[in-house]
């Protein structure tokens, strides 16, 4: 039997995503949000939800682009720390030691560290309530050659991306290969 816990923000797994802007300055500033995700195909697309108190919230409406970072387990802690700081008030690049890399298609930096990087131009903004929905283009994604596998595409297992647990304000890694996506539920398909 299940047992109600209320309207809260769970589900799983919630990829921990580090956002890329320039303020007006043309300072670098990073910010890691939980709540994104690939939200179409066609264009290709990434949804992140930020507070309008974010310091990113304003560089994402005044640039008009944004990067989307996946960073690797082993930068956890930098990850951690790009959610608890602003940018309003840290260099978030100096004090983590990591490098900010202009992207090569939209006006926002990327982690050189970090094994994969989205590039996104801004087409769309929703307000939701205390968040707003922003809506990116991806225009193209860069990976390190060493996370891809044999077909060029990044393989899960090298890039090692983390999840973050809502409900426990934890990090998890990634689990074990369960099988074949749009193949093991095959057969259930032939009863229908």
């Amino acid at each position: 039997m299940k047992k109600s816990i209320g309207a809260n923000t769970i589900v799983y797994p919630t990829p921990v995503l580090i956002v890329g802007t320039y303020d007006a300055a043309g300072k670098p500033n990073v910010m890691a949000v939980a709540w994104g995700g690939i939200c179409c195909s066609d264009p290709p697309c990434v949804a992140i939800a930020l507070r309008k108190a974010t310091y990113t919230y304003g560089n994402i409406i005044l640039q008009k682009a944004f990067t989307v970072s996946v960073p690797s387990e082993k930068h956890a802690r930098a990850a951690d720390y790009f959610g608890i700081a602003s940018g309003k008030n840290a260099n978030k690049f100096d004090v983590s030691g990591l490098t900010p890399v202009k992207s090569a298609l939209v006006n926002a930096p990327c982690i050189e560290e970090f094994p994969l990087v989205l590039e996104c131009k801004l087409i769309h903004q929703v307000k939701i309530g205390l968040h707003t929905q922003f809506i990116g283009e991806i225009l193209d994604i860069k990976a390190e050659e060493g996370v891809l596998d044999e077909k060029g595409m990044p393989d899960i297992e090298k890039v090692r991306p983390f999840f973050y647990d809502p409900g426990a304000y934890a990090y998890y890694r990634i689990g074990e290969f369960l099988g074949e996506a749009f193949s093991i539920g095959k057969d259930l398909k032939k009863k229908a």
